[in-house]
């Protein structure tokens, strides 16, 4: 391996919403990170590895800063603010639709306190005309100085491999940390639960998301090499618990049916999905329920 070979880690952070988690699982090639248009998705730090023949760069993808409301929106602010001390190069993502707010003010303020250069992403181009980009970049520019402005869309990858190349461009030269094949250091229960909980969103009504939690209470792979999955899916109150079943249980086979396929590519084997629902009475200010759910 040639001495200029680079690799480190780079933090993923940006306000709730501005599309972190499609920007990165477009980066890797691969879908790890759920995606919702419902703001703070994302409750975990997930890790995702890029591997090129010149660098190696560790996604770190970051909770949506945010306002917390409760213990898992506390523990959500607190994982993303520690991976802003622990990178090597931070990737700053905004939404180009909209101008900066108070979450990007909140954002640039906490960046103030890192000496970590700072990649500027610019998301969403393909979503507005060329003429909005550039004042909408200078706005931002007024506000700091940044190691670099790219504006892409991880909906199209429209400048993505500029944006790669930014990245690599802060990385100190080191070895592989990981086998070339390895895209996540996340467990496979993780990823199918974070699936289940994708559907379980972007189907059910506004008062539900935030509620959801899912846990995999059984995982196993028949003689036939199908995967039997066991997911319960938790929720706060009995009146959510009916809308995420649904209508002689229509809702709850959507969701099942849409995760099976996700988890089916991803895995690469046929899935049996074995969904129930049950009430956990305001889990997300229970520290013992965070614990069982891994948020801490």
């Amino acid at each position: 391996m040639s001495e200029q070979h680079k690799s480190g880690f780079a933090a993923i952070i940006g306000r709730p919403n501005v599309g972190k988690s499609t920007l990165m699982n477009s980066l890797v090639g691969q879908k790890i990170a759920i995606m919702s248009d419902k703001p703070q998705t994302t409750r975990h730090k997930i890790m995702c590895v890029l591997t090129l023949a010149e660098a190696q760069v560790v996604f770190i993808d970051t909770p949506g800063i945010h306002k917390p409301k409760h213990k898992l929106g506390e523990y959500m602010v607190d994982a993303a603010e520690q991976t802003l001390r622990e990178v090597d190069v931070i990737l700053f993502v905004v939404d180009i639709t909209e101008k900066p707010g108070p979450g990007e003010e909140y954002i640039l303020e906490l960046l103030k306190a890192v000496r970590t250069p700072v990649v500027l992403a610019v998301n969403k181009i393909d979503q507005v005309a060329k003429e909005t980009i550039l004042p909408r970049i200078d706005l931002y520019r007024q506000k700091r100085e940044f190691a670099a402005v790219v504006p892409v869309s991880a909906l199209t990858g429209d400048n993505q491999q500029a944006l790669i190349a930014e990245i690599v461009k802060h990385l100190p030269a080191g070895p592989q940390y990981y086998p070339p094949d390895m895209i996540t250091d996340q467990p496979e229960r993780l990823i199918i639960g974070e699936l289940i909980r994708e559907k379980a969103l972007h189907l059910t009504r506004d008062e539900i998301p935030h509620a959801i939690a899912v846990d995999l209470e059984e995982m196993v792979t028949r003689p036939d090499e199908t995967l039997y999955v066991r997911a319960i899916i938790y929720v706060e109150r009995e009146s959510q618990k009916g809308i995420v079943i649904g209508a002689k249980g229509g809702m709850l086979k959507e969701i099942g049916r849409q995760a099976r396929g996700d988890i089916e590519n991803l895995l690469g084997s046929k899935v049996f999905l074995d969904l129930w629902v049950k009430v956990k009475k305001d889990w997300r200010n229970r520290d013992a329920m965070l614990r069982m759910f891994g948020y801490e």
